[in-house]
């Protein structure tokens, strides 16, 4: 009676070992599906051809864009894996601020190729391994078909500048932004650190009116609203700027505390004890030689009375009130000054000087602009203009990737061609490397090599070619040794892309790489999720 039992029991145990090995498959395959969407959303938007993404948010704000990061940081992504797909993005963008569409499909296309190999019965950690020495290779590769620049070189950089924003909404546009973006990363690279470009020092002002074309830079510095007098001046030139981070206004009591005033004596007590403080902090204005006072915006009281602005009108000088605690940083680095914090400090030593400052008007709009600082720091403003506020937001997001771009120039001084070429090269280094290699290495370099194939595939196919015929008539001029041999999208023909000045900086496409690689095996090591909701 015992003996049938026993066989039960080892049946079942059979049959909990047996689901036991499928789940880690399972979970892998789920992980791998969830990643693929994300890259499938966003690969009909890579290229000069690429299609725009229209994202609503919960609010009914409206967002047009093509950029990879800005898309999938408004996506509602749910599933972890797929997370770290937009993590990845996220991470192209700091590095290189370009190619955040290109990782994410790259992404997509290895863990397509590991899934296949998956299927062939090759463990994930074999999988893994070879992937990352076949990456280690492909930067070797990219390195070596690089052309080296110099930064003097201005016409190669808004050739690259130009590559960017020519898949942009405001691609129309990009014979004005590019130099505009070369001319604003040069004048903030500081020579002493050639290799470190903050665009921070690079600020970028939207202004709602006029077109794309009316962007203009300028050295100095431009506070997007009015000046505060009602009769003061709106020019001064040689001016003597102070700023200031208290306020010219009645002291207010605490929250909750409350001053009662029963008789007019008392009122008119209180009234003239405001006229003698305020005096007093503008008599100390005048007697320091301050022309120009910028005011730090203020959240607990107003920072400028009204009693304030008739008395600053009177000795002449110009107002800007509500300067933004962020912008602090920017103003000071800009006109090498340090804010005022009390009126003790308020002393002609602390104030800076600059050639002018006025009131322009712009696109119907009042702006306050303060240029020839004395000791000026090594920062400019980018005044973006736009007919909407969608243009405007696109155009800036343009700029920024344009920016980045020459940034990863000053960083790393080398550029490859654009339009699939250094892919295409890629597949063929990496396919006859493959070749000389045996066992599961060799196949899963195969698998790697053909999957960096994507880019020029989804380049054809974003612009309407035949995309199995383009690919192969790349790959055959490349066999020939064709290196800089493109998908010249514009035409929607083969062409040397480097003549058609299409080019892109080495970083770009290394980190693109090396961050698509990592993300990959990251997944491919995941045997389980394991919830941790109470």
């Amino acid at each position: 009676m015992t003996a049938p039992t026993a066989g039960g029991d080892t049946n079942k145990s059979r049959s909990v070992a047996y689901k036991d090995k499928s789940k880690p498959a399972d979970v892998r395959h789920s992980n791998i599906n969830a990643a693929k969407a994300v890259s499938d959303a966003v690969r009909t938007s890579l290229g000069p051809r690429g299609m725009d993404k229209m994202i609503q948010a919960a609010n009914g704000e409206v967002t047009i864009t093509n950029d990879g990061a800005t898309i999938l940081k408004q996506m509602n992504v749910i599933h972890p894996a797929a997370k770290m797909l937009v993590e990845l993005s996220r991470a192209q963008d700091v590095e290189a601020g370009d190619g955040t569409t290109t990782v994410v499909v790259v992404a997509g296309a290895l863990l397509d190729a590991a899934e296949k190999l998956l299927h062939r019965g090759i463990h994930p950690t074999a999988i893994s391994e070879s992937f990352q020495r076949a990456a280690a290779h492909a930067v070797k590769i990219l390195e070596d078909i690089s052309t080296p620049i110099q930064l003097n070189n201005r016409e190669q950089l808004i050739k690259s500048a130009s590559t960017s924003l020519n898949s942009k909404v405001v691609f129309q546009q990009s014979s004005v932004l590019a130099p505009l973006a070369v001319d604003a990363v040069l004048k903030v690279v500081d020579p002493a650190l050639e290799k470190a470009v903050d665009l921070s020092d690079i600020k970028v002002i939207k202004q709602l009116g006029g077109t794309v074309e009316d962007t203009e830079l300028i050295e100095g510095l431009v506070f997007p609203h009015k000046v505060a007098n009602v009769n003061g001046p709106k020019r001064i030139e040689k001016a003597k700027i102070g700023l200031i981070q208290f306020c010219i206004s009645p002291p207010k009591t605490d929250m909750d505390h409350k001053v009662i005033v029963s008789d007019y004596a008392a009122m008119d007590r209180v009234l003239k004890e405001e006229r003698a403080y305020i005096l007093n902090i503008v008599k100390q204005i005048k007697k320091a030689g301050c022309n120009v006072l910028l005011i730090q915006k203020s959240i607990l009281r107003d920072a400028l009375s009204e009693l304030a602005i008739h008395f600053l009108d009177k000795i002449k000088c110009m107002v800007v009130k509500d300067v933004e605690r962020d912008d602090i940083e920017f103003v000071c680095k800009t006109l090498g000054c340090r804010p005022i914090a009390s009126l003790d400090h308020f002393v002609s030593e602390n104030l800076v000087t600059a050639d002018l400052a006025e009131e322009i008007g712009i696109g119907g709009n009042r702006m306050v602009k303060i240029t020839g600082a004395q000791n000026a720091g090594r920062t400019v403003t980018l005044l973006v203009r736009g007919s909407n506020k969608l243009v405007l937001d696109e155009a800036d997001r343009s700029i920024h990737d344009a920016l980045c771009v020459i940034r990863c120039l000053v960083r790393k001084k080398a550029l490859i061609a654009g339009g699939g070429a250094p892919e295409v090269e890629l597949a063929l280094k990496l396919a006859a490397l493959a070749d000389t290699l045996e066992g599961i290495d060799a196949i899963c370099l195969r698998s790697y090599a053909q999957a960096l194939e994507v880019i020029p595939f989804t380049l054809a196919e974003n612009a309407g070619l035949n995309p199995i015929q383009t690919v192969t008539e790349l790959r055959n001029r490349h066999a020939k040794g064709e290196i800089s041999s493109g998908i010249n999208v514009r035409k929607g023909t083969i062409s040397d892309i480097l003549e058609e000045n299409v080019v892109q900086p080495l970083l770009v496409t290394t980190s693109a790489i090396t961050f698509a690689t990592e993300t990959v095996r990251s997944i491919l090591k995941i045997d389980d999720i394991v919830n941790t909701f109470t």
